[in-house]
């Protein structure tokens, strides 16, 4: 059956109104940074909730929301992930990876040990769910990856919007992530983000970002 539709109570801005704010958010997000040294000072879970729900108003394919965010404050399970996270680390940097990807994360810094996953309040791991099970039959999920992509960077700004640092951890293989969760088979591990505060010794790569003309082009008529 079709939805019912509603108006869309869209408010439009003066255009100098949206250049201004436009300007406000580029600053905002210029200082967005993955955080590899997080502090353990407690982040209030109805703000973890804040964030996650969020991220939850992304767009899906068909209106389906073929995600699952599960979120971890418990210590012994958090050292269960690190442990796991790095085993299989150990085994990228050092037969896995190739050359190239080595080179291309040495200026970055960063190797197989990742405390972080132990001292940062929270890990919110995110799902990709392909298909779910409806009356004992697969039903299939329209553009699980493109959805959870954009839940995923609606996540990451949600959380530097509100002033949590961020990581996207990508361990992989990730299968442990969802053993360790006990998620169904139709779960697939997507992303492991640690959400917390910056160490007070916390430093970040001073790396340049590539120049906006080189991601952008344009077909204008004008």
């Amino acid at each position: 059956m079709p939805a019912k539709m509603i108006p869309y109570n869209f408010p439009r801005r003066a255009e100098n109104a949206m250049r201004t704010r436009a300007s406000e958010v580029l600053d905002e997000m210029r200082s967005r940074r993955s955080c590899r040294f997080f502090c353990d000072d407690p982040v209030p879970r109805d703000l973890i909730e804040k964030v996650i729900e969020i991220a939850h108003t992304a767009p899906s394919g068909a209106n389906l929301k073929p995600w699952r965010f599960v979120a971890v404050d418990d210590p012994n399970i958090k050292r269960e992930i690190r442990l796991a996270a790095e085993a299989e680390e150990r085994q990228s940097y050092g037969h896995r990876f190739p050359k190239a990807w080595l080179d291309a994360l040495e200026p970055i810094g960063t190797d197989a040990s990742k405390p972080f996953l132990e001292t940062v309040p929270w890990l919110v791991v995110l799902y990709r769910i392909d298909w779910e099970l409806v009356d004992g039959e697969r039903v299939k999920n329209y553009y699980p990856g493109e959805s959870v992509g954009i839940a995923a960077g609606m996540f990451l700004m949600a959380c530097h919007q509100v002033g949590l640092a961020t990581l996207t951890h990508t361990p992989n293989p990730m299968k442990f992530l969802r053993e360790i969760l006990g998620r169904p088979i139709n779960e697939k591990p997507f992303l492991l983000i640690p959400v917390g505060f910056p160490a007070t010794d916390c430093v970040v790569p001073d790396l340049p970002k590539k120049p906006l003309r080189e991601a952008l082009q344009w077909n204008a008529a004008c």
